[in-house]
């Protein structure tokens, strides 16, 4: 049976280390970190996430700006307020809640985010710097499953990781990390026209799936004693029960695996965990810049 790695302890974990790193900051005359989040329009999901995110900022120290638009506002508007966030030394992170309405364009603000501020770590320049190892933020969700194995043992060196899901967000990031020195894994990045995508699988010491489907990877796809990191997040029709389900099928993976993460309780709380993690950062670099 599988070890369970439990994402709420571990994020818990790493949310005391930020407000200790909160508290040192601001006891040493540095900033009070502040994360500024923009939502536009009335997404019921998306309101649900800057609101835990809220809360996450106000135990660790971190201050927090939402700036709530409506629906209808546009690219140029949108652009407008997060110029002003760039422009306020008091922001130190600004986060535009995904997704967007149809109006705007969302890669067009994402590169408008100062990258200094950009702790999603989405901007094309915060993104080459991590692919080159010389990384400003690691973006959350990949972060988050990179602490999740090194806090758990799960051994990373030499082995073969599948990574199934080619977004930019989780799957492209979650393979170029993978593949740095200190991770040092032999990496496949598997999609959905990967042929005989189970054999492929079933190679995997480390098996990531981030491909939003539910319950897609069964027990015949995992190599016994494999690390399994479920990131996908589905909601089950009311005709299957409803709740939420990852893209594992669990009971029947945790028969086969070595160590599974449970959906939800695993990946999820450390993609916040990990955005507490950047702000900090981005205060303590601004003080630097500033000195």
């Amino acid at each position: 049976m599988a070890t369970i790695i439990d994402g709420k302890q571990i994020a818990l974990d790493i949310r005391g280390e930020v407000a200790e790193g909160v508290a040192a900051l601001v006891a040493a005359g540095g900033p009070t970190p502040c994360l500024a989040a923009v939502l536009v329009g009335d997404d019921p999901a998306s309101q649900v996430y800057v609101r835990n995110k809220e809360n996450a900022c106000g135990k660790a120290g971190i201050a927090s700006r939402l700036l709530r638009l409506p629906a209808e506002t546009t690219e140029a508007e949108l652009l407008a307020t997060v110029a002003e966030l760039n422009a306020d030394s008091a922001v130190h992170g600004i986060l535009v809640q995904l997704p967007l309405p149809g109006q705007i364009n969302a890669d067009r603000v994402l590169r408008a985010i100062d990258p200094a501020k950009d702790v999603d770590a989405f901007h094309p320049e915060n993104v080459g710097l991590m692919v080159q190892g010389q990384p400003r933020f690691l973006p959350c969700t990949p972060h988050g499953v990179l602490q999740m194995l090194r806090r758990s043992g799960v051994p990373t060196a030499g082995k073969h990781a599948v990574v199934i899901g080619r977004s930019d967000i989780v799957g492209k990031p979650m393979a170029a990390l993978l593949a740095q020195r200190g991770w040092d894994c032999t990496v496949t990045l598997a999609h959905s026209l990967t042929p005989d995508l189970p054999a492929v699988c079933r190679m995997g010491d480390l098996i990531i799936a981030a491909v939003g489907r539910p319950r897609m990877v069964g027990a015949d796809w995992i190599k016994p004693g494999a690390a399994v990191i479920d990131v996908g997040i589905n909601r089950l029709p009311d005709s299957e029960g409803g709740g939420l389900c990852g893209d594992v099928d669990y009971d029947a993976a945790a028969a086969v695996a070595g160590w599974i993460t449970p959906v939800p309780g695993g990946v999820g709380p450390m993609t916040v965990a990990m955005l507490l993690h950047n702000t900090l950062t981005a205060a303590t670099l601004s003080q630097a810049s500033d000195a």
